[in-house]
C-alpha cells in the first residue's frame, strides 16, 4: 500500500518542479552554499505540494481513469490504493508542506498555496475548458520559476526566463494534448472531456506558434540579458534548445512517444543528450566566462 502511495505521488514528474533551480543558476549562485541549500529545500517543498495535487486529481478522475488504456493500472483506478488513505495522505501533505514553506520564506509560501489553489481549480474546472486547461499548466511553470526567486536574493535573473519558461510550457503542454489525441482517437472525449475542444490540426498550428516563439525569445535572451557576457557566448546554447524543440516534436508526430514529457525526459537519451549539453554549456558561460 505504500508503494501504490508513492507511485500516486508521481515521483517520475518531480523533474518539472527543477525549474524552481533557474533563478539559482541564472543569477550565478549555484556553488553559494546558503542559496542552494534554501532552493533544494524549496524544491522538496514544491514537490511534497506537487504530490499533493497529483492525489487529489486521481481521486477527482477515478472513474475515467478507469476507462483510459493506460491509465487504469494507477493505483487508484486499480483499486490497489484506497480513497480514503489517498485523502488522508493529501491532507498530511498541505499540513506538513505548507507551515515548512512559510518557515522558510513567507513569499515562497505565497507562491506555493497559490500554486495549490490554482492546480485545485484546475481539478476541479479549469482542466475541462480548452486553451484555458493548458494555460493553467504554464501557469505552474511560471510559479516554479518565481518561487526559486523568493528564496535567494537575486540580482541578476532576467525576465527573459519567464518569458521562455511560459512559452516552453505551452508548446509541452500542446504537445501533450496532441498526445493523448492521437492515442485515444474517437473515444479522447469519454478519458478527457477537455480534448473534445481540440483537433490534432489546431494542436499542430497551436505547437508551431509556440515554438518558433520559444526559439525567437530565447535567442533574444541569449544577447540581451544584463548579466550575460559581453561577446554573447550564451548564444552557443541557442542550437541545443532548437534541437530538444524539434526533438519532442518528432517524438509527438512521428514515434508518438511523447504524451508525458516527464516520461520523454527520463527515457528518451538523444533528449537527455542536448539537456545535458545545453546545462553544460549554461554553467561554462556563466561561471567561467562571465
Amino acid at each position: 500500500m505504500l508503494s501504490a502511495l508513492v507511485k500516486t505521488m508521481r515521483p517520475r514528474q518531480w523533474t518539472k518542479n527543477g525549474f524552481v533551480f533557474l533563478a539559482l543558476i541564472f543569477d550565478q549562485q549555484l556553488f553559494l552554499f546558503e542559496p542552494f541549500l534554501r532552493t533544494l529545500a524549496g524544491f522538496a517543498l514544491f514537490c511534497l505540494v506537487s504530490s499533493t495535487v497529483y492525489i487529489i486529481n486521481d481521486i477527482a478522475d477515478l472513474e475515467a481513469d478507469r476507462q483510459h488504456p493506460n491509465k487504469k493500472s494507477r493505483p487508484l483506478p486499480s483499486g490497489l490504493l484506497p480513497v480514503n488513505l489517498a485523502w488522508s495522505a493529501a491532507i498530511f501533505l498541505i499540513l506538513v508542506s505548507l507551515p515548512l514553506a512559510w518557515w522558510l520564506s513567507p513569499w515562497f509560501c505565497g507562491v506555493l498555496a497559490a500554486y495549490l489553489v490554482i492546480n485545485l481549480a484546475y481539478t476541479k474546472w479549469l482542466k475541462h475548458i480548452p486553451i484555458i486547461d493548458v494555460l493553467v499548466i504554464a501557469a505552474g511553470f511560471v510559479l516554479r520559476v518565481e518561487a526559486g526567486v523568493t528564496l535567494i536574493t537575486v540580482e541578476r535573473f532576467s525576465p527573459w526566463l519567464l518569458v521562455v519558461t511560459t512559452l516552453l510550457s505551452l508548446y509541452l503542454g500542446f504537445g501533450k494534448r496532441r498526445a493523448e489525441l492521437a492515442l485515444l482517437a474517437k473515444g479522447a472525449g469519454s478519458h478527457r472531456k477537455v480534448l473534445e475542444g481540440y483537433t490534432i490540426p489546431l494542436l499542430d498550428q497551436y505547437i508551431t506558434i509556440v515554438s518558433a516563439t520559444t526559439i525567437v525569445a530565447y535567442s533574444l535572451y541569449t544577447f540581451s540579458a544584463p548579466n550575460l557576457p559581453s561577446n554573447h557566448s550564451m548564444m552557443l546554447t541557442i542550437p541545443f534548445v532548437v534541437y530538444g524543440i524539434f526533438r519532442y516534436l518528432y517524438l509527438i508526430q512521428v514515434t508518438h512517444e511523447a504524451g508525458a514529457p516527464e516520461e520523454v525526459l527520463l527515457s528518451d537519451r538523444p533528449l537527455q543528450a542536448s539537456i545535458l549539453l545545453c546545462g553544460i554549456t549554461v554553467l561554462i558561460v556563466f561561471y567561467f566566462l562571465a
